[in-house]
């Protein structure tokens, strides 16, 4: 078979060391693969590129689709982006997949039964990147959630658990506090549900759902959820499996996939034959499979396993109580390859379907446009050292032209008209304007913001407040 091309980066700290180990393992058993290295990473980030990668590193990507990185070092300090986030955004990795699965005994667990998958939305949510400071006192991060972004990520999940023999898919939201994002993730999730009735489905509040996971993650199978809980729990889940560093990941997108660690770059153990390249390694396994060399990645995960299980291990998991040998990182390769064709005898060894994993391409609904009504403003004022009802009565004398003044808020909760005297304010004040003949148009909204600021007050940002099909599409007030 003709090799497939891909895109290697060693990265920094101890990556080229564990890209180096990982990349001998592949080629021992049989990979076939056509290398082309790229440099990312702290010394890009001070040539003055600001997401640590150069355009011409972008045009490798975009041309081999497939990218297997090392950790990098982002440079201390203002004015750097995330590699990472700005990699998997660009090129559109929609799905982050993270398999945790207990290596017991032979790594210490409490949670020797555990086998799951995280699988968390991996370009939107207050990943977007989107903050203001908007007052003295008051930095605001937006949260965004589209519903092709909901269903892509939820249908992904199900085929990826109908792909890899899994029985059930849960849901983690915060919808009983974020109703409309949180809620929109929520209930697309039930709609996708519906269409795969061989597979079990259930939705937990993410605080109650991340203390389950925390204590009986046997119950769980496939886990899907936004970006940010997606990020927290996918790392809190692999290092319950014993070992952060020993997790793989794969970010999956429509024409493009990047596998990698989930750990960092840990230049202090740079140069040292220290470090353990087993999360790199999974990462590759993830590849292979995704690349239709299925029985290239058994033959690996099994020699791995079998290393693990034969008590090969580096400094970062030897016990006196599981380990018989403590090697460095070339060292463990060579145990890996001396291992390729064994199957291990304790822990679960590995096959992997012939017939393809869960499609790249997930195919989405279009949106049926709703029938949108604009119904009022929220109105955000900047005013230091001023009480609400003070500010409640200068903007009821700048109503008019069918807006009145109908609610302050401060942080969400209401202040104005019959707010309490214990609720704390900052400088950051939410006026929400109603329309008085049921719907405004933009020159209403425009002609109120004149008005606004004759009266010398400093608007921040407006909100339109619309109805969709006649549902609100905006949260009221704590206590409206």
């Amino acid at each position: 078979m003709t090799p497939r091309k891909i895109t290697v980066a060693e990265g920094d700290g101890i990556g080229p060391e564990i890209m180096q180990a990982t990349l001998r393992i592949l080629e021992a058993a049989g990979a076939r693969l056509d290398i082309e290295k790229i440099e990312i990473g702290e010394n890009v980030y001070k040539q003055g590129h600001t997401s640590g990668i150069s355009p011409e590193a972008w045009d490798t990507l975009r041309s081999n689709r497939i990218f297997l990185k090392a950790p990098i070092t982002t440079p201390q300090g203002g004015g750097y982006k995330s590699l990472n986030v700005t990699v998997r955004k660009s090129l559109g990795m929609f799905a982050n997949v993270r398999p945790c699965v207990s290596l017991h005994p032979f790594l210490h667990t409490k949670h020797p039964d555990m086998n799951l998958v995280i699988i968390r939305e991996n370009e939107e949510d207050t990943y977007a990147g989107i903050e203001h400071q908007q007052t003295d006192e008051v930095v605001q991060c937006l949260k965004l959630i589209s519903r092709p972004g909901c269903e892509r990520i939820c249908r992904y999940a199900f085929e990826y658990a109908l792909a890899n023999n899994r029985k059930k898919v849960t849901c983690f939201t915060k919808d009983n506090i974020m109703k409309l994002t949180d809620g929109m993730f929520h209930k697309v999730f039930d709609e996708v549900a519906k269409e795969y009735p061989s597979l079990e489905n259930e939705h937990w509040i993410v605080d109650i759902g991340a203390a389950k996971l925390a204590t009986s993650p046997e119950n769980f199978d496939v886990v899907v959820m936004p970006n940010l809980y997606g990020d927290i729990l996918s790392d809190v889940t692999a290092q319950m499996t014993g070992s952060v560093g020993m997790a793989g990941s794969a970010n999956i997108g429509d024409q493009i996939a990047m596998f990698e660690a989930i750990h960092g770059s840990a230049p202090r153990r740079a140069g040292q034959n220290l470090a353990n390249p087993s999360g790199l390694l999974n990462g590759a396994v993830m590849m292979l499979v995704h690349i239709g060399q299925p029985e290239i990645a058994e033959s690996v995960q099994n020699a791995w396993l079998s290393t693990i299980e034969d008590g090969v291990h580096t400094y970062d998991i030897y016990t006196e109580t599981h380990s018989k040998q403590k090697v460095g990182t070339r060292e463990f390769a060579d145990a890996v390859i001396e291992r390729i064709g064994r199957r291990p005898k304790q822990l679960q060894a590995v096959e992997y379907r012939k017939d393809g994993e869960a499609p790249q391409r997930i195919e989405i609904k279009p949106t049926k446009p709703a029938t949108k009504q604009v119904v009022g403003v929220d109105v955000f004022i900047h005013r230091p050292n001023i009480h609400a009802g003070d500010l409640g009565a200068m903007l009821d004398r700048l109503g008019g032209d069918g807006l009145a003044i109908k609610m302050i808020t401060n942080r969400g909760v209401k202040v104005w008209p019959d707010g309490f005297p214990e609720t704390f304010c900052t400088d950051h004040w939410r006026c929400r304007f109603k329309a008085t003949g049921g719907t405004v148009d933009h020159r209403q909204i425009a002609a109120l913001l004149n008005r606004v600021a004759e009266a010398d007050l400093d608007f921040i940002k407006t909100e339109n407040l619309c109805t969709f099909d006649g549902e609100p599409g905006y949260s009221l007030g704590q206590g409206e």
